[in-house]
C-alpha cells in the first residue's frame, strides 16, 4: 500500500505511524513544508511554503487565516496533481485538516480515500476560548473563531473519514460529523517510557537527580505559559520550598508563546513571572528545551509530576509521565479528566487554584508511599488505552477499512 501524509511541519502527529508502515514494507510519502525528523525509506516530497496570513483591504476582515489555509491546501492539491502524472498516486491520503491542507484533496484524488486528523475545532465558548476568567470574547473574537474553523469544514465535508486522538478533542467538533470521526491516539511507547527507580538524570549544570534524593517535581511544555498552568505552577513551587527547602522543581519547556498572547511588555512570561517572586535557582530550574530520553529519566525521577491545562489538546507529555510511573498532579479540566480520574491514577485540582496545587504537591513529596498505588494504576492506564502498538493496529485496520485493502504487515 501507497500512503501519503499530509502535514505542514513534518511528520507530527503521524511519525510512530509512517515508521511502522515503512518496517512493514508499505509505500510513504510525505508532503510538507518542512521536515521535523528523518524515517529512512519515507519519500519526502516539499511543497512551497507559503508566507503568513496576509491583511489587505481586498479581503473581508478575518478572512486572513482562511485565505492563508487555501494557499496552503492549492499548493498540497498542486503537489497530488503532479504525483498521479508521474504514476504515484497515492492509495490513501492521511493529513492534518487544521491548516487548510486537506481542503482540495478530493478535488485532486476523487477515488483516493482521505483519512483526516481532527485535533481541535475552535469554539467561542466550551474550550480554551473564555476558560481564563478575565477572557470573556467579543464579537470580533467569535467571528474570527468561526472564521478560523473554514478549512476543517470543509475537509471534514469531502474526506470519507476523521481520526481525532481523544474522546474530548471529537466532541468539540459539530454533531454532524462525529459520526465519522474515529478516537484513536497516536500511541505511548511504553516499553521505553516505564518505572525505572534505578533511574538518574543529568541536568545541564551537572547537577543529577534521582528519585526522592532530593525530591524532584517536574513540569513540562512546548512553550512556559499560561494555557499549560505555569504561572500556578510556579506559584505553587515558591509555596512548596518554602516549607519544604530540599525539594526541586525542574520546569522544562521554551520561553516562546505557544499559545495565547505573550506577558504585559512583551518577553517571556519565566521573565515576566520571576520578577515577583522571591525564587531560588537551587529549587526552581529551567533546563530549556530537553531530549526526549532527558525527559523519561525526569518523568522516571519525579516525586510529582505538574500537568495544567487549559481546555486544549491534551499533551504528550502526561501520558509518557504515566507511563513511567509518575504522580500526576493535574489540572481540573476536560482533557485530563478523560484520562485521570482522581485519587485512583492521579490527583486533580483546580486550574487556578495555586495554593490546592502548592498542598497536593507537599503531600507528594513528604508521603511518597502514599502515592504507589496510583502510579501503578497510572501506568495500567496508559497500556490498556494507549499502548503504541494497539494505537497503530487500530490506525491500521481503520486504513484497511477505507481503502478495502491490508497494509503490508
Amino acid at each position: 500500500m501507497h500512503v501519503a501524509f499530509v502535514h505542514r511541519r513534518g511528520f507530527g502527529q503521524f511519525a510512530a505511524l509512517a515508521a511502522d508502515l515503512v518496517r512493514s514494507g508499505n509505500s510513504v510519502s510525505l508532503i510538507t513544508e518542512t521536515v521535523d525528523q528523518k524515517i529512512p525509506s519515507v519519500r519526502v516530497i516539499r511543497h512551497r511554503a507559503e508566507p503568513g496570513p496576509r491583511m489587505s483591504a481586498a479581503i473581508a476582515r478575518h478572512m486572513a487565516v482562511p485565505d492563508h489555509h487555501a494557499r496552503i491546501g492549492h499548493r498540497v492539491a498542486e503537489t497530488l496533481d503532479a504525483m498521479t502524472r508521474q504514476d504515484m498516486t497515492p492509495d490513501i491520503v492521511v493529513g492534518h485538516i487544521g491548516w487548510g491542507s486537506m481542503m482540495f484533496v478530493k478535488d485532486a484524488l476523487p477515488r483516493v480515500p482521505a483519512l483526516g486528523y481532527c485535533e481541535f475545532f475552535y469554539r467561542s465558548q466550551g474550550a480554551d476560548i473564555g476558560f481564563a476568567p478575565d477572557d470573556q470574547p467579543d464579537l470580533e473574537e467569535r467571528k474570527r473563531l468561526r472564521l478560523r474553523n473554514v478549512a476543517q469544514l470543509l475537509s471534514l465535508e469531502a474526506m470519507d473519514g476523521g481520526i481525532s486522538p481523544t474522546e474530548w478533542q471529537k466532541s468539540l467538533y459539530p454533531a454532524d460529523t462525529r459520526e465519522r470521526i474515529a478516537v484513536c491516539h497516536e500511541g505511548i511507547d511504553t516499553a521505553l517510557f516505564r518505572p525505572n527507580a534505578s533511574a538518574s538524570v543529568r541536568l545541564p549544570d551537572g547537577r543529577v537527580l534521582k528519585a526522592n534524593d532530593p525530591p524532584v517535581v517536574t513540569f513540562v511544555a512546548r512553550d512556559l505559559e499560561p494555557y499549560r498552568g505555569f504561572p500556578q505552577a510556579l506559584q505553587a513551587a515558591a509555596q512548596v520550598v518554602k516549607k519544604r527547602p530540599d525539594t526541586v522543581f525542574v520546569f522544562v519547556g521554551g520561553d516562546g508563546t505557544s499559545y495565547g498572547p505573550p506577558p504585559p511588555g512583551g518577553g517571556s512570561w519565566k521573565s515576566h513571572l520571576l520578577a515577583s517572586l522571591d525564587v531560588s535557582p537551587d529549587n526552581i530550574i529551567f533546563p530549556g528545551v530537553v531530549p526526549h530520553h532527558i525527559l523519561r529519566q525526569l518523568f522516571q525521577v519525579s516525586a510529582a509530576h505538574v500537568y495544567m491545562t487549559y481546555p486544549f489538546v491534551l499533551s504528550w507529555s502526561v501520558l509518557e509521565a504515566m507511563a513511567c510511573g509518575a504522580l500526576v498532579i493535574g489540572s481540573d479540566t476536560p482533557p485530563v479528566r478523560e484520562v485521570i480520574r482522581s485519587g485512583h491514577n492521579g490527583i486533580l485540582v483546580p486550574f487556578f487554584d495555586a495554593d490546592a496545587l502548592s498542598e497536593a504537591i507537599l503531600g507528594a513529596v513528604s508521603n511518597p508511599q502514599a502515592s504507589v498505588g496510583m502510579r501503578a494504576a497510572a501506568r495500567r492506564t496508559v497500556e490498556r488505552r494507549f499502548r503504541l502498538e494497539d494505537c497503530l493496529l487500530r490506525q491500521r485496520d481503520l486504513m484497511t477499512t477505507m481503502t478495502g485493502r491490508p497494509a503490508a504487515m
